[in-house]
């Protein structure tokens, strides 16, 4: 496999880092509706994990406009890739959009999002109680969205990976794929 087949080396570590900050505030969320012992901590983590990913996303979207992802195998039906190329603007929708509706959700409620220390993020909407009980349940939503896109994102990277055996998941892979090219004459 070479480099032009592959995603940049930023790109796959923006990817598999985001990947696991991801897991670790999906796993946080649910922690937090569960556990009235443990909730401060629980969002004194989730706040400023929400704005690095929200970071993180926007540097992975100006690395993927900077270079383009490698090629989706040519035998790949019409609708697969159309299928890849949406779930894909879904997936940066739902990394972008639930860090910024969590911080308006907490702006109006007036709650700080605190990300360390004395550093604290200015309110993005007024005080507004209402508002704040709408933003609350889009968050939910769409923590369960990005739930449902990452499992599918997850089926179809396997599906790759262990059934096609095309270089789909090799392109993103953090390793290098070992495979033997076939040799001429042989």
């Amino acid at each position: 496999m070479t480099e032009a087949t592959r995603f940049n080396r930023p790109a796959r570590l923006l990817h598999w880092t985001m990947a696991a900050l991801i897991l670790a505030m999906l796993l946080i969320g649910v922690a937090m509706v569960t556990s009235l012992a443990d909730y401060r901590a629980l969002v004194a983590l989730h706040r400023p994990l929400g704005i690095l990913i929200l970071l993180l996303a926007g540097l992975r979207l100006a690395n993927r406009w900077r270079h383009a992802p490698p090629p989706l195998p040519a035998e790949l039906p019409g609708w697969q890739r159309r299928a890849a190329h949406g779930s894909h603007i879904l997936l940066y929708g739902l990394m972008l959009a639930l860090p910024l509706v969590g911080w308006a959700m907490l702006s109006a409620a007036r709650y700080p999002v605190i990300l360390a220390g004395p550093l604290v993020l200015p309110p993005i909407l007024p005080q507004d109680a209402m508002v704040y009980a709408i933003l609350r349940r889009l968050h939910t939503v769409l923590a369960y969205g990005l739930f449902g896109v990452i499992l599918a994102h997850l089926g179809v990277a396997l599906l790759h990976a262990l059934i096609r055996r095309d270089e789909v998941f090799a392109s993103m892979a953090p390793w290098r794929s070992r495979r033997k090219e076939p040799t001429v004459g042989a």
